[in-house]
Order: C-alpha cells, then sequence, then structure tokens
C-alpha cells in the first residue's frame, strides 16, 4: 500500500492517563449531560443552542468566545441550554485545507497528530474548567473518538460521513446525544437510517477489539440543507420540512424523536448573517405546532468573536479560518431573542 507509517501514537487509555479531565470538571459534565438527556427524552423542555466557531483553530480566542456565553447562559438558563461549539475535526470538501486542530494544530505549520492531541484535549478541558460549559464536536474519524469521549456533552455526524458505516456502529456505542446530518443530497430516508441504526444494538469491529454495543436512543436528526446536482443550495429547515420530517419519524417508530436545525451551510447557503433570520423562522414553527415544539429540540449556528472569515495567514484574533460565522454582538442579541420566544 502507498501508506507510510511515520509514527504510533499513543493509545486514548494512555492519553487520558497523561492529560486527564479533573474531577471537577468530570463531575460538571456528568450533571451537564443529565440535563442535556432530559431535552431529549421530553422531560425538560428548555431550547438547546450548539454555537461556536465553524472550526476550534486558536486556543485562547476559542475559550475567551466560551467565556463570553457564560453571562448570557446564567441570564437564559430557565429556557435555554448553551453548548458551544469547539469542533476539532474540519472535513474538507475536496480534501484540501484545514482539517482542524487535531490534525494541524499550528495552521501555519505542517501536520502533526501527536500535538494535535494534546492541543485539543486541553482546550476542551480548560474550557470546562474557566465555564463550566461542556461542548459539542463533530465525529470525522470515528477511531479517534475515545481520545474526546470524556469531555463532550454533544456530537455530531456530518453530512458527508452519515451514510458510512463504522459511523453509524460508532454512534450505536455513545451515552451522550448523536445528531445525525442530512447528507449531503438531502434525503430524509438517508438521515433517518443512519438513526435507526444508531439506535440499535451492534456487534463490529472496533480498534483492532471485537465490541457490543446497546444502542443510543439519543440519536435524532439535524436538518442542514442539501444541495441539487446544479450545485445549487436548498433549505429543509421550512415549516413543510419539519412537518415531513415528524411524518417520518412516527412511520418509523423511532425512539424519543427528535430534531436540530442546523441554521448555516445549505440552510443559509452559507450566507452566515441568514442564520439569524432562519432561527427565528424555525422558533415561529415551533409556534405554530405543539406537535414542531416537541420534534424541534434546537438550533445550531457558528458563530466566534469577530464576524466572517479570514485566510489562515491573516491573524485576525478570533476570526474564523474556515467558513464564515456570525460576530459576537449579533450572536449574543440572538441568543436571548431565542430565549424570550421559547
Amino acid at each position: 500500500m502507498g501508506i507510510t507509517f511515520v509514527q504510533e501514537l499513543p493509545s486514548p487509555e494512555k492519553t487520558r492517563e497523561l492529560h486527564p479531565v479533573p474531577p471537577r470538571a468530570a463531575a460538571i459534565k456528568k450533571k451537564r449531560d443529565e440535563e442535556i438527556r432530559k431535552v431529549f427524552t421530553g422531560e425538560s423542555d428548555k431550547f438547546l443552542v450548539m454555537i461556536g466557531p465553524c472550526s476550534a483553530d486558536n486556543e485562547e480566542a476559542v475559550c475567551d468566545y466560551v467565556r463570553r456565553l457564560v453571562p448570557v447562559q446564567e441570564k437564559i438558563r430557565d429556557k435555554v441550554i448553551i453548548i458551544p461549539r469547539i469542533y476539532t475535526n474540519k472535513p474538507r470538501t475536496t480534501g484540501e485545507g484545514y482539517k482542524g486542530i487535531m490534525t494541524q494544530p499550528d495552521p501555519e505549520k505542517k501536520p502533526d497528530p501527536m500535538a494535535g492531541i494534546v492541543a485539543l484535549r486541553r482546550m476542551h478541558i480548560r474550557a470546562i474548567e474557566e465555564t463550566g460549559l461542556t461542548a459539542a464536536d463533530e465525529m470525522l474519524y470515528p477511531e479517534n473518538l475515545r481520545y474526546v469521549t470524556d469531555f463532550l456533552s454533544y456530537i455530531a455526524i456530518g453530512a458527508r460521513s452519515v451514510e458510512n458505516q463504522q459511523h453509524r456502529l460508532v454512534s450505536s456505542g455513545i451515552d451522550v446525544p448523536v445528531g445525525m446530518k442530512n447528507p449531503t443530497s438531502g434525503g430524509f430516508s438517508v438521515m433517518l437510517n443512519s438513526v435507526y441504526a444508531a439506535q440499535q444494538k451492534h456487534t463490529f469491529i472496533y480498534r483492532d477489539w471485537e465490541v457490543k454495543t446497546e444502542g443510543n436512543e439519543l440519536a435524532h436528526a439535524v436538518l442542514r440543507g442539501a444541495v441539487n446536482k446544479r450545485g445549487v443550495s436548498l433549505p429543509n429547515y421550512h415549516y413543510e420540512d419539519l412537518q415531513l420530517l415528524l411524518e417520518l419519524y412516527h412511520e418509523r417508530e423511532l425512539r424519543n424523536p427528535a430534531c436540530i436545525v442546523d441554521a448555516n451551510h445549505s440552510n443559509s447557503n452559507k450566507q452566515f448573517r441568514e442564520q439569524i433570520r432562519i432561527v427565528k423562522e424555525v422558533l415561529h414553527s415551533r409556534a405554530c405546532s405543539g406537535d414542531i415544539r416537541r420534534l424541534v429540540k434546537g438550533v445550531m449556528i457558528e458563530s466566534y468573536i469577530e464576524e466572517g472569515c479570514q485566510g489562515i495567514h491573516d491573524h485576525v484574533y478570533g476570526k474564523s479560518i474556515t467558513d464564515p460565522c456570525l460576530g459576537w454582538e449579533d450572536s449574543k442579541r440572538l441568543l436571548y431573542e431565542i430565549a424570550e420566544r421559547c
């Protein structure tokens, strides 16, 4: 095979031993996990907001951003649970570009996964210790999941990964909510097949072991829009889309029917300011239908300190080096408006 084995990385067990989650942070995660679980089971009617940068490339800026969420969360805690986005793996449509801090801890230097694993653990743990907020991340590489599961409260499966068998099987062994995005083609059936697979028990090979899982009853749908054969973005957050998803959920009799709406990506055609309008429309749809209100548990928003995006070498503090994001002031106003409408 045309593969060069560069260096053997430490196992997840060894990595956790060398860079452990402190007891206080572990206790915070346990409490947060239970609060978030109750939203998906219907025991809590709080609204979830996964918000943060497209990719977490700079520890200081990311932790600064998450600290800004704390006073907002305190004011709206009776209605909204904020889950910071700290995404350490970045899928690339063509395979080119910055692939996230796990692969490349310094975007301007060569890839260094050994240092990246340490850097992402340090950043996530620091964010918990400084803010009391546990985060969401994407499972881009299932074999790497155990490097991060001891501090995450939400895991997303991307549009390009949702049809992959290994992603579905590993999701069935995760003990926090896993959001299955619709594929880029937009097919609801593909997404719900992934939800179904993740909710079942499985036996399979994982990291050189035969493993068994009990199924993840918190696996659910995430609507992120689609792209047609001509490359045109097709949103799927409208009332009619939510009603259709609700009907398909009932037909399949899946556990804990739930949906998160991703306000960016193909839903906004990557026009980041449109996220504000999209979130408001989703909230309006919830207000119009009790069934949709029970189905739609939250939204995803791409947001950072400075709005827009920049090149890797521009060095603007708190500005995305991947997809463009809402700026902090707009994000803060939107969070308060979400709470008012919930």
